[in-house]
């Protein structure tokens, strides 16, 4: 099911191409929860992406997310371990789980559209600790056959780096707290609330930073 809200009309949010920002690439926040941490043996059981937009002035702000449940493939390894600490119940009859290849294809097909949208010609992973993420991402995507993977098959943003250079954390709840943001840690360890929170620390450093990149970019301005 696709969550999200419209962006509010109005000067500073009149949505730009994100193609001139990341040399044609349109960062899309992941987070996954998982039977453990081996993505080629371990289950995918949640996958969630948030947007990212940019504004008018050159500001970022998250956009539209996407959750689905997930049947862990067949002969798939999930550690106790892990289900105590994501609280995901993969036999719950009201999980309403989709098959892994359904899953990622419909999360695919709105990241495409994204990028199409953006002028961008593909998607990088926006993740915290993202290499775990993509890990996942494309090994799930290699056993459902699925050939149009939109991500970066390597590259990705890590908000665990970006908060350490920004802020001096990488724990991303602690990262959200000095980025201003409450934590909830009833909530934590859902892939949307996971993936949400990354995309507003995402954004905010970006913004954060926006004068540097401007500075950089164009040093007629110096």
């Amino acid at each position: 099911m696709g969550q999200g809200s419209s962006p509010v009309v109005g000067e500073s949010d009149e949505r730009l191409p994100m193609s001139n920002r990341f040399r044609s690439f349109l960062p899309v926040v992941v987070d996954v929860e998982t039977g453990g941490f081996n993505c080629k043996t371990d289950a995918l059981l949640e996958i969630a992406a948030v947007l990212i937009e940019i504004q008018g002035d050159g500001t970022m702000k998250p956009g539209e997310s996407y959750r689905y449940h997930v049947e862990p493939f067949e002969g798939a390894n999930i550690e106790p371990a892990a289900l105590e600490v994501n609280r995901i119940d993969p036999t719950h009859p009201l999980r309403l789980a989709l098959p892994e290849k359904e899953a990622l294809q419909k999360i695919f097909k709105e990241i495409r559209q994204a990028v199409r949208d953006n002028d961008c010609t593909r998607a990088v992973l926006v993740g915290h600790n993202s290499f775990f993420d993509l890990g996942f991402v494309n090994a799930a995507a290699e056993r459902a056959g699925i050939k149009r993977n939109p991500f970066h098959p390597f590259t990705s943003f890590d908000t665990a780096t970006l908060g350490g250079v920004v802020y001096g954390q990488t724990v991303l709840s602690r990262i959200a707290k000095a980025a201003g943001f409450e934590w909830d840690s009833a909530s934590a360890h859902s892939a949307l609330y996971d993936a949400r929170i990354t995309a507003d620390i995402f954004c905010t450093i970006l913004n954060r930073i926006k004068p540097v990149y401007e500075t950089l970019t164009n040093p007629s301005q110096q």
